[in-house]
């Protein structure tokens, strides 16, 4: 296989293991004439790691004629709030800063991202959203944290 095929193989298997977004609602910013409106997007993500946290991402999605065929750039603005929804637990340890999940906002170049970091001290997890592209990405972020209960310590990996 040239390399050319094991880069769609490899797009594909990351593809069926990635966090799907749970669309939660979306509200109109710009009316245009033809394609969809420009408007901002809340999607629900469930921690893939630790059972119990969710988190909602709000950001702007482009419409028209671009936005409607998947060939517009998203603006770099997103917000987090990252919430328990039920009972915490770990299946193992967590490493100490990872990514929980992306999602394209342009054809190929450009990312929101979902980085959780684990902050020992306080026993808490924070969660940031930014943007990235291959050459410049935005330094507009977003920063939530889930305070766990003492009595459930996470885990770490060393």
């Amino acid at each position: 296989m040239n390399k050319l095929g094991w880069w769609v193989v490899g797009c594909m298997a990351s593809a069926a293991t990635a966090v799907q977004a749970e669309p939660i609602g979306e509200v109109d910013t710009v009316f245009k004439w033809i394609g969809p409106d420009h408007k901002i997007v809340v999607d629900a993500y469930d921690d893939p790691k630790v059972a119990g946290i969710a988190c909602y991402v709000s950001r702007a999605k482009t419409g028209g004629v671009k936005g409607a065929v998947g060939l517009a750039e998203d603006k770099a603005e997103a917000s987090i709030a990252c919430l328990q929804v039920g009972p915490v637990s770990f299946d193992k340890p967590l490493p100490q800063q990872e990514e929980v999940f992306s999602e394209r906002l342009s054809l190929v170049f450009k990312k929101l991202r979902v980085v959780r970091m684990v902050d020992r001290q306080r026993n808490a997890l924070v969660y940031l959203t930014y943007s990235d592209r291959v050459i410049e990405g935005s330094p507009q972020n977003s920063v939530a944290t889930v305070s766990i209960p003492r009595t459930t310590p996470i885990p770490v990996k060393r």
